[in-house]
């Protein structure tokens, strides 16, 4: 339910910058109207147990948003989809020769966000919204004189919330680059994590 109410917010989003498209910008419009843009940048998650584990790694991925400029203020929506590099593998955890190894899946964001501008070509901006994190974890135990092999797959879906900040920055009319620092909570789930997430991010866009 919850991945529909994002692809809902996406479509609604471009559905509202369609008619912008047809618009030519003024230079009180630097910052309005869809845009799309790739991402990458340190991702950074902490699933706050008993064990405190913590793992680095790269998120990458892509986003699409509009927004709508009055004078100096920005305001829009925005929807991301992007994925990460963050592995973590264990061996001997419940079994001599087992082999355990959680990884970071998707991660699905749909906000909104609120920005002034610095100077002509640079917007400051802080963002919030929702996000769906999934973690993926694979087992393999191998076959004793007691226990058969035992190999499974599990995908975790965390609900959480996002806050951000950043700036972005005009190259050219239509071109722009950006720069973000986000924190994502997830909050307590049944398995006795509390899962948070730093990241860091730079993006490349083009502005329709």
């Amino acid at each position: 339910m919850r991945t529909k109410l994002f692809i809902a917010a996406l479509i609604a989003s471009s559905a509202l910058a369609a008619p912008a498209l047809a618009q030519s910008q003024g230079p009180d419009q630097a910052f309005a109207g869809s845009h799309a843009e790739i991402i990458t940048g340190w991702d950074h998650v902490n699933d706050k147990s008993s064990y405190d584990a913590s793992k680095d790694g790269v998120t990458y991925g892509g986003n699409i948003g509009y927004d709508i400029q009055r004078g100096s203020t920005v305001f829009g929506v925005e929807g991301e989809v992007t994925g990460s590099s963050i592995s973590d593998r264990s061996s001997n955890v419940l079994t001599a020769g087992d082999r355990l190894r959680v990884k970071a899946g998707r991660d699905l964001y749909v906000g909104g966000r609120l920005g002034f501008l610095a100077t002509p070509r640079t917007l400051i901006y802080a963002k919030a919204g929702y996000t769906n994190a999934q973690f993926i974890t694979d087992y393999d135990s191998p076959a004793t004189a007691t226990a058969s092999a035992l190999s499974f797959r599990q995908r975790d879906n965390y609900d959480g919330w996002r806050l951000g900040a950043g700036a972005e920055f005009k190259l050219t009319d239509k071109v722009f680059a950006k720069a973000e620092y986000r924190y994502s909570n997830y909050g307590s789930q049944n398995n006795g994590v509390d899962p948070e997430r730093h990241q860091i991010i730079t993006g490349l866009g083009v502005r329709f």
